[in-house]
């Protein structure tokens, strides 16, 4: 069955005019459904499974915290990953193209959206470059972190030897941990501010430069070699997961470490911050509002059932994120019995359990190398799949705005390799001995839960009202071959965009400037950079939507209503040469329904 949007089609904004694009390569397609599942699964697992939700779990009320997740999960994760996929599947174009095509005032979501994958590409890759490094210190006869026999140690470091003769280092003056010293002093050598970059890490830019190397070639050949990569990268991850989970529960204060995790605490339902957890953990869990899922989702066949596999998959991923707080905190609760402390004191989250508190509880296990070596390769794999799948929704959605130039010879290879460049060379600054400060920047502004869910809130009301709830429905219908649950239409036209309207507020009222390790605040230029990165996603909406306007023929309303028609009607009015009034008056029609 055609489709009623593809790439040999556009428009002009002057007079709705339908013409075929020159003759290019063909868009592709996944060879099969298996590797579209694999390839979203990738993307959506990754990092934040395992080293953030297991800690929004246990900080925000054990196991009540599941209740305002749910919540969240059905009222506006699902329907909005629902939308965002078969935007793509039904447009067959990424996610620039495709929301100029249902609605081309709201075209620059789609630039927006890009925006944000452009800096968080340049910035979740260092933390492949950090795995990669603790990777290979992996392999040395006594793993580094866990002594202060090294150069780099300092007086006041206290080695841990176990539960009988554990020394606690805060009981000792300035006290601190191999590991952390380590971390600090080894890998990253820190500098005393934001001020002071130092100089390049050479080991961390070899691996950086390692990471962009193997996510090139992961990319290349678009979806072919995609679609075969994954298979490795989106299954290999459960492997180790599966086996570190095993180990874990077997290890003595285990189950401890598992009731802290899970311990219902009734009374947080009442914090607001607690729903504002729950809310953003979504957002970034399941990559909405990135403009991915649409670009993943184009390559399907038009006749894919996307509504049961992305039920499937926001089940999958948040299992999956329920299953790895097993695995983390039960060798927490082996590493505070090993200490002899509270878990509360070894309880990390983001980097600081990937590379302070994990590493330090593998030191205390038995074989150490061999559960470091499982750890990291863990890690590398769901960062590895999360980062070059958004690369290659990145450079199907440039791609996809000039079909007839992209899909040329080896012009789309030329297009990553300059993406690729030009991320690296940016991310060289995130490898110099101050390149933490500026990761945290990147990190907190650029991909903001303020700026995911504002959105959010866009994308609903653009698909819910403007192009139609109603009409978006009927078009899954036609695409899956049934009626989906009702509550999916009603969601993103009621439900969605309050609860996010809600959200959005709050975090605006609750918003605190960034601090570098919770206490040092950044100097002025600091947060500006970190507004920049903000803005210049967020702003390109209203931005996008003037320029439309201004660029249309016609008066106002006139206009906003051609902006607001969908390309398959503008091509559907346009038969012959049919006037702007004509064309004006069926746009006018459709807005007013």
């Amino acid at each position: 069955m055609a489709t009623p949007f593809g790439p040999e089609v556009k428009f002009k904004l002057d007079l709705g005019e339908a013409y075929p694009a020159p003759s290019t390569q063909a868009r592709g397609e996944w060879a099969s459904k298996f590797e579209f599942l694999l390839a979203v699964a990738g993307q959506i697992i990754g990092l934040g499974n395992v080293w953030r939700f297991p800690y929004l779990c246990y900080k925000n009320g054990g196991g009540v915290f599941l209740i305002p997740y749910v919540l969240f999960l059905f009222a506006c994760g699902i329907p909005l990953f629902l939308l965002e996929t078969s935007l793509g599947q039904y447009t067959k174009q990424g996610s620039i193209t495709c929301w100029r095509n249902i609605c081309p005032l709201f075209e620059g979501l789609g630039y927006g959206n890009q925006v944000v994958v452009l800096y968080s590409s340049t910035y979740y890759i260092v933390i492949l470059a950090w795995a990669f490094l603790y990777l290979f210190f992996s392999f040395n006869a006594e793993l580094p972190w866990a002594s202060c026999r090294n150069s780099w140690n300092t007086e006041t470091c206290v080695e841990f030897n176990g539960r009988a003769n554990y020394l606690n280092w805060t009981q000792v003056e300035n006290g601190t941990s191999p590991v952390r010293e380590f971390w600090e002093r080894r890998i990253l050598n820190v500098t005393g501010n934001v001020q002071e970059l130092g100089s390049l890490r050479g080991e961390l830019a070899l691996c950086l430069l390692l990471s962009w190397i193997i996510c090139y070639f992961c990319v290349w050949k678009g979806v072919k070699s995609t679609g075969k990569v994954v298979y490795f990268t989106a299954t290999f991850p459960y492997a180790m997961l599966l086996v570190l989970l095993v180990r874990g529960i077997t290890l003595p204060g285990a189950i401890d470490g598992i009731k802290f995790y899970l311990y219902p605490d009734p009374s947080r339902l009442f914090d607001p911050q607690v729903w504002m957890d729950a809310g953003t953990q979504i957002f970034y869990s399941y990559a909405l509002c990135i403009g991915c899922l649409a670009a993943l989702g184009s390559y399907n066949k038009y006749n894919n059932d996307c509504y049961k596999d992305c039920v499937y998959l926001c089940l999958l991923n948040s299992a999956t994120s329920f299953v790895a707080g097993f695995a983390i905190f039960s060798v927490l609760g082996f590493m505070a019995y090993e200490q002899n402390t509270d878990i509360s004191k070894v309880a990390e989250s983001g980097p600081g359990l990937a590379f302070i508190a994990y590493p330090r509880a593998v030191a205390m296990m038995p074989f150490p190398h061999l559960w470091a070596i499982f750890f990291f390769v863990m890690l590398i794999l769901l960062g590895l799949d999360s980062q070059f799948v958004g690369l290659e929704a990145l450079v199907t959605s440039v791609s996809d705005m000039n079909p007839s130039f992209f899909r040329v010879g080896h012009r789309r290879k030329l297009l990553l390799l300059v993406i690729s460049i030009f991320c690296f060379s940016i991310g060289l600054v995130m490898v110099t001995e101050g390149g933490l400060y500026i990761f945290q920047l990147f990190d907190y502004y650029s991909c903001s839960g303020t700026t995911l869910l504002l959105f959010a809130i866009l994308q609903s009301v653009c698909v819910g009202w403007v192009y139609g709830a109603d009409r978006f429905y009927k078009n899954i219908e036609d695409m899956v071959g049934y009626k989906p649950l009702p509550l999916i239409k009603y969601c993103l036209k009621y439900i969605t965009p309050v609860i996010c309207t809600g959200t959005f507020v709050f975090s605006l009222i609750k918003y605190t400037p960034l601090k570098f390790n919770n206490t040092t605040l950044y100097p002025w230029w600091g947060y500006a950079l970190g507004w920049f990165f903000t803005l210049s996603s967020t702003l390109i909406v209203p931005i996008w939507m003037i320029y439309n306007v201004s660029i249309t023929p016609g008066t106002l309303r006139q206009r906003i209503a051609i902006l607001c028609t969908p390309a398959e009607d503008l091509a559907a009015n346009k038969s012959g040469k049919q006037t702007l009034e004509l064309l004006t008056s069926s746009a006018e029609s459709m807005v007013s329904q």
